[in-house]
């Protein structure tokens, strides 16, 4: 999967400053990290998993031929978790086995070091190596649509991004998808 990635990545992304986050990556736990701590993809290489998913999906359902940049299509998706890479520990913790026995197992936790958001997090993480174009800046951004806790509070500039980036929409329908309909809860369930 990882040189999946990196075939993707080195296709389609090409602006200054690339290669330098591409190697900044290699020196992180983005392609071994999970995408949660037990929602989706909770495994490790289930961020990397995530991160193909949701570019895969927007290709396949949200790719308008002359109307989407590939370059900005490969940024959104590939990189819009970028916020997770260093996110995730491993703690023991005690659970049940299939016995009924309390045992200690190992688990993922958040280990936050940089408390900045979700969406804004991977912008800033993004910016110190490129540029990002407003749209791509804004989809990342917003890609968590209504499950972000900025929307909660009754602001309309998730309403405005969208209206105003049809790429924001396309990154967060892609992600919604990859997330529930192609990804796992846990290991076990994939086999």
């Amino acid at each position: 999967m990882k040189q999946v990635f990196l075939d993707l990545f080195n296709k389609w992304i090409r602006r200054p400053g690339a290669s330098k986050l591409l190697e900044w990556l290699e020196g992180t736990d983005f392609f071994t990290a999970p995408a949660s701590t037990r929602f989706h993809a909770a495994y490790e290489g289930g961020l990397l998993e995530h991160s193909l998913n949701v570019y895969h999906v927007f290709r396949a359902k949200h790719f308008e031929e002359g109307v989407d940049d590939p370059e900005s299509v490969a940024i959104v998706t590939l990189l819009h978790d970028l916020c997770k890479a260093g996110f995730y520990t491993i703690e023991m913790r005690n659970r049940k086995n299939e016995r009924g026995q309390w045992e200690k197992a190992p688990v993922y936790a958040i280990d936050d070091r940089f408390p900045y958001g979700h969406g804004e997090k991977s912008v800033f993480m993004i910016e110190r190596f490129m540029r990002l174009k407003n749209e791509e800046a804004v989809a990342i951004r917003w890609h968590m649509g209504g499950f972000d806790e900025a929307v909660q509070g009754g602001s309309f500039a998730l309403a405005h991004a969208f209206e105003k980036y049809p790429l924001a929409v396309k990154l967060h329908l892609s992600d919604l998808e990859a997330t529930y309909l192609h990804e796992s809860r846990d290991k076990e369930a994939k086999t």
